[in-house]
């Protein structure tokens, strides 16, 4: 197993790779709200509203509250093509997070270090994936979030509430790709190369026996090579329609990040049969272009049955298609060497529905459980094994157990059955995932 960098959201952010669930977001933020399907927009959830419904804060009792979370992620990741078969040996991913806010009246305020989510996956260079260049192929990204909510009550049954968001991405990447590939993909208008480029690269054009190979990663468990940081805000409000039915929403915008971009990146061109002679390299500047996080949509309702049972059920719209068209990638160095490169993706817009219920057993013991059921945002032609975000579904369950005035748990598991899906290149890959988080919560 190996633990992936990731910074987590209360109880799961996200780590070089916070690895996809609902597309490239988590399933559910904070276990109280994992634990019921992720459902998160119109009941008290923690300082996990941060990442939610900032609006929510406003229903914590007077007060602080501190809130340190530990995630991790367990993606199985299987690729195959051609009668070979590779498992993904990024099998692993964890860290820690935390909340803190404070009620002071009709004011609730806080601070909090999530991580939003990304992907990433490893394969040996023995594995079809690399090529034939007999070099590891991976990828890590990760993208969180620096949070300052702010909630206000308007009234006993109206919150509203917001945050400003400082946000930061990183990327590794180590990505083969045949010089067939390569060709195919210049043929399409996707792959340039300058002129000065090329002659560094020596004779490989046209060797059908080379590789390509593209190079940036810090070896790093917390950040990637190429990185970005930007902003972006949320807006939310929870209303209590009567003493049983409360009803909340919230919207996310979309980031500004900068490019993500990092000096010291390689190019390679290697040819494993000596026809051209061994392996050529470029070292420069690789930049990512306009990678975004997109805008998301959320409204849900909470319904307290009795003094016991609380249900809840979301609705959330992830607009993956306006960020997520291209991957466009950059290089650049000394002596007008360059090369532009975009990988299709044409990621659709995600609808994602959470129900779950959670049922005080006792005093100090409550029960949850949910699911989460959502479309696969990635068509099935541009999927690529490095970035397989094509998880649909997931089944929670979790507990949350008080054992001072002061002092409170929360853990959820979460189970994302096996989707298998086959690129346009005939590579097909499955992928199942077991999640966990946990929160020690402390009140004064």
């Amino acid at each position: 197993m190996q633990l992936k960098k990731m910074v987590m959201a209360l109880a799961l952010a996200a780590p070089g790779v916070s690895f996809a669930t609902n597309g490239m977001n988590m399933e559910g933020y904070g276990p109280i709200a994992l634990g019921m399907g992720g459902a998160s927009m119109a009941y008290d959830n923690g300082t996990a509203a941060m990442m939610n419904n900032p609006a929510t804060l406003g229903l914590m009792p007077e007060g602080q509250r501190f809130d340190l979370a530990l995630g991790f992620i367990g993606p199985n990741v299987d690729a195959a093509a051609g009668g070979s078969s590779s498992r993904s040996a990024a099998d692993g991913f964890g860290g820690p997070a935390f909340g803190w806010g404070s009620r002071h009246d009709k004011v609730t305020y806080g601070v909090g270090v999530f991580g939003q989510g990304g992907m990433g996956t490893q394969y040996d260079g023995n594995s079809f994936m690399s090529a034939g260049s007999g070099l590891e192929t991976r990828s890590e990204l990760s993208v969180g979030r620096l949070l300052f909510p702010l909630a206000y009550n308007v009234t006993p049954d109206l919150v509203v509430g917001g945050s400003f968001d400082f946000v930061w991405a990183g990327l590794d990447l180590k990505m083969a790709m045949s010089t067939g590939q390569m060709m195919d993909m210049s043929k399409a208008g996707n792959l340039s190369f300058s002129a000065n480029a090329k002659a560094g690269l020596g004779g490989y054009f046209g060797c059908v026996t080379c590789q390509g190979y593209f190079d940036f990663s810090d070896g790093s468990p917390f950040t990637g090579k190429a990185k970005a940081t930007g902003y972006a805000g949320k807006l939310g409000f929870v209303y209590k329609v009567n003493p049983q039915v409360s009803v909340g929403a919230s919207y996310h915008s979309v980031t500004q990040l900068g490019d993500l971009e990092t000096d010291g990146a390689k190019v390679s061109m290697i040819d494993n049969t000596n026809a051209v002679g061994g392996t050529s390299t470029l070292t420069g500047k690789i930049k990512i272009i306009n990678f975004q996080w997109p805008e998301t949509y959320g409204l849900g309702v909470a319904y307290q049955a009795n003094e016991k049972l609380m249900l809840t059920m979301d609705y959330k719209r992830i607009n993956w298609s306006k960020v997520m068209k291209d991957f466009h990638m950059t290089f650049s160095s000394a002596g007008d060497v360059s090369l532009d490169m975009r990988l299709p993706q044409n990621w659709v817009d995600q609808d994602v529905f959470m129900a779950g219920f959670s049922y005080q057993s006792s005093d100090a013991l409550v029960l949850r459980a949910g699911v989460n059921i959502a479309n696969n945002p990635v068509p099935d032609y541009y999927m690529h094994p490095l970035f397989p975000a094509i998880i649909k579904q997931h089944v929670m369950a979790g507990f949350g157990y008080r054992y001072s005035k002061a002092s409170t748990i929360d853990f959820a598991y979460s189970y994302a059955p096996e989707v298998t899906v086959t690129d346009g290149s005939g590579v097909t890959v499955s992928h199942s995932q077991n999640n966990m988080q946990f929160i020690y919560t402390y009140r004064y």
